[in-house]
């Protein structure tokens, strides 16, 4: 019974690769909105810019089109913009690392930084292990290039110990869900909505997160030839402002975008909660700064240490500040509800 249910409850969840994720991919395109002789084709993920702007009320009165492309992941999204089938999309803090690693064509214009307390090393709540110390000669199910992976090897490092002492199982959610479940591996590492559903539907219980750890950082990515453009250029500007108002409705709301969310996703509505008050929420959009280039530097060098990414790059060379307009530094800290559910 466990083993047929539990892989199921991630079915819902099969759109929310979220821009964290893996190389899973699958798109469709939506219908267009606005006025006006400019069309902004936006990448999205299901629950995500679409749903957000629109409970927020930031789709009324556009001056120009929108042409909504939905993906299951970051890293597809990502090489849409590179392909100029996108003009700009939302994702974490690892898909553009590796898209640069790949020397394709984007451009990070805009970034939000929130709680990484969503980002977990989840054991089964029986399990003797209390401390990633002890995670030595442990297996572990990781979403390979997904900020988890990451949060993963930026918390081994920070107890002693790197990726070649441990036992990693590349998987996406829904088989390293099965794994977990049954006891094929002694740890999971997720982010939300995973983690706040693994934690509220199986007897798991967290190790670690990424709090201390990772950047906390996901970025809004634009081609190079939409910002070429004056009048897309413009549009992108209102884009990121819009989207920084509904981060606010977002935090004065937390409850009716749970709602909305949970309607768009299929996740539980108390699942959506717990991930919008343990994450989604908390996020404060932010310039991108010398601190955040340098600390997306640093994840670029360890996953090019790791072989990885094909190549080393700079960075800052895949950025445009020119919306950083008066957003507050990258360090500001994340917005908090207090203590989410787990």
């Amino acid at each position: 019974m466990r083993r047929r249910t539990l892989p199921a409850l991630l079915l819902p969840l099969a759109l929310l690769l979220a821009a964290c994720g893996g190389a899973t991919s699958a798109s469709t395109t939506g219908d267009t909105d606005g006025k006006g002789s400019v069309t902004l084709n936006i990448g999205d993920q299901k629950g995500g810019y679409e749903a957000i702007l629109r409970a927020s009320g930031e789709l009324d009165d556009l001056d120009y089109r929108v042409k909504w492309s939905t993906f299951t992941s970051g890293p597809p999204l990502l090489e849409a913009v590179n392909a100029k089938a996108v003009d700009i999309g939302g994702v974490g803090n690892t898909p553009p690392v590796f898209a640069a690693g790949s020397d394709s064509k984007v451009v990070v214009v805009g970034a939000s930084h929130g709680s990484s307390a969503g980002e977990a090393l989840v054991v089964p709540k029986d399990s003797p292990l209390r401390n990633p110390a002890q995670l030595r000669g442990k297996s572990i199910a990781v979403a390979q290039g997904s900020s988890a992976h990451y949060q993963l090897v930026a918390s081994l490092k920070e107890a002693g110990l790197s990726v070649s002492d441990v036992k990693l199982n590349y998987l996406q959610p829904a088989d390293a869900l099965a794994a977990f479940s049954r006891g094929k591996v002694d740890a999971w590492a997720i982010w939300d909505p995973y983690t706040s559903q693994v934690l509220r539907t199986t007897k798991a219980r967290v190790l670690t997160t990424g709090e201390g750890v990772v950047n906390g950082l996901s970025f809004q990515v634009a081609s190079p030839s939409a910002l070429k453009d004056a009048k897309k250029a413009e549009a992108i500007g209102d884009l990121l402002a819009r989207l920084q108002r509904a981060q606010d409705w977002v935090f004065k709301h937390p409850e009716a975008w749970a709602k909305v969310w949970a309607k768009e996703t299929g996740l539980p509505y108390e699942v959506a909660l717990d991930a919008v008050k343990r994450s989604y929420g908390t996020r404060v959009p932010v310039a991108i700064d010398p601190a955040a280039i340098a600390s997306e530097q640093a994840i670029a060098d360890t996953f090019a240490d790791l072989k990885l990414i094909p190549r080393r790059f700079t960075f800052k060379e895949y950025v445009d500040t020119r919306f950083n307009r008066d957003l507050p530094p990258s360090s500001t800290a994340p917005r908090s509800y207090g203590k989410a559910s787990s």
